[in-house]
């Protein structure tokens, strides 16, 4: 199996407002960055997609080390998604999981691979992460004509 490296963030002008996604992707020498933009979103939505988008490039079951700046996304995936599903996609206090639709294509995604996710200080001495901080912030700014 294909041992690849993914580093993902998301950025929001305004939270709500418009947001950006992106990814790296690693593979021995190679690498490959990806960005989007959706006009009206979060922050934490666009961490999600950022994800998302990177799983579904792979063409085939990988071992992916997922690197993010998100607790978010973290914690969620690896901890808190057991609980909602059990509770029919409820938090602990009852109410609706928020972003419930990007969980399910998340873990959909991430159901093909060997995962292993890994946080890192966002705006710090990341590489990836600080590249990825840019493209996300450079989408999300196409759409408002912001340079």
């Amino acid at each position: 199996m294909k041992h690849v490296q993914l580093i993902t963030d998301g950025a929001c002008l305004g939270n709500p407002g418009p947001g950006g996604w992106a990814y790296i992707l690693r593979y021995g020498g190679h690498k490959r960055e990806m960005s989007g933009a959706e006009p009206a979103t979060t922050n934490n939505r666009m961490e999600l997609r950022a994800a998302i988008e990177g799983m579904r490039a792979l063409k085939e079951p990988c071992e992916v080390e997922v690197v993010t700046d998100s607790e978010y996304l973290k914690n969620g995936i690896t901890k808190w998604i057991h609980g909602w599903k059990r509770n029919g996609w409820k938090t602990a206090s009852k109410k609706p999981v928020v972003n419930q639709d990007l969980w399910n294509e998340l873990d959909a995604a991430a159901s093909r691979h060997s995962i292993h996710w890994t946080w890192t200080k966002g705006h710090a001495d990341h590489d990836d992460n600080n590249r990825c901080d840019e493209l996300a912030t450079q989408a999300a700014r196409g759409l408002t004509g912001v340079k």
